[in-house]
């Protein structure tokens, strides 16, 4: 065999060496530098605080009505927690109570209920911000609906739509669906609601 070509062949495969291990280092410095490029599952807080059965927390639907004289405005409120079910109605815009029924509740019942609106995805869309997030006097002719999770008197996450198709909001769920399941928490809820024209 010609020493010349193993001469020459030495460098050349040092050379090549050399090279693998610097891209391998600067392959390594930036995957601890810029993370590991593996995508960690984003928490939604809403979602897990929705579907916490802990005593202090609830949920709760506020419905609201037309922008109209004090008089004749009307909302109400449907809330549940896992001892009770309430629905609050509510004349003028200083939430004068007009009525309210409430009724027991249990874990199972609650946490059945729950995973429903989880399943209605009530919390997977984000919250706005701002004046984006601002529901004073938007769709005046119509209804808007706020949905709540709640951990003892604090909101941990707020999502609102109105039955004005120019404004949805950030709830971005069927709100049909969604009012429902919490409407057939209270039996003959038609009946208390209908009384404030909701």
């Amino acid at each position: 065999m010609n020493n010349s070509g193993v001469q020459r062949i030495i460098p050349i495969a040092l050379v090549l060496i050399v090279i693998v291990i610097a891209v391998a280092a600067l392959f390594s410095v930036g995957r601890s530098i810029f993370g590991s490029g593996d995508t960690e599952e984003v928490v939604n807080t809403g979602q897990e605080a929705l579907l916490n059965t802990s005593l202090d927390r609830s949920v709760r639907l506020t419905v609201r009505g037309s922008i109209v004289a004090d008089e004749d405005f009307h909302s109400y409120t449907i809330t549940a927690t896992p001892t009770s079910r309430t629905l609050t109605t509510y004349q003028g815009y200083l939430d004068n109570q007009v009525d309210q029924v409430q009724l027991p509740n249990n874990n199972r019942s609650y946490e059945q209920f729950i995973y429903a609106l989880d399943r209605a995805s009530m919390m997977e869309a984000s919250e706005l911000d701002g004046e984006s997030n601002d529901v004073r006097g938007i769709c005046a002719t119509g209804r808007v609906y706020e949905y709540e999770v709640l951990q003892a008197s604090n909101v941990i996450k707020k999502l609102w739509t109105t039955s004005c198709k120019q404004v949805k909001g950030s709830q971005k769920a069927d709100n049909r669906r969604l009012s429902e399941l919490f409407r057939v928490q209270i039996p003959e809820v038609n009946k208390t609601t209908r009384k404030v024209g909701l």
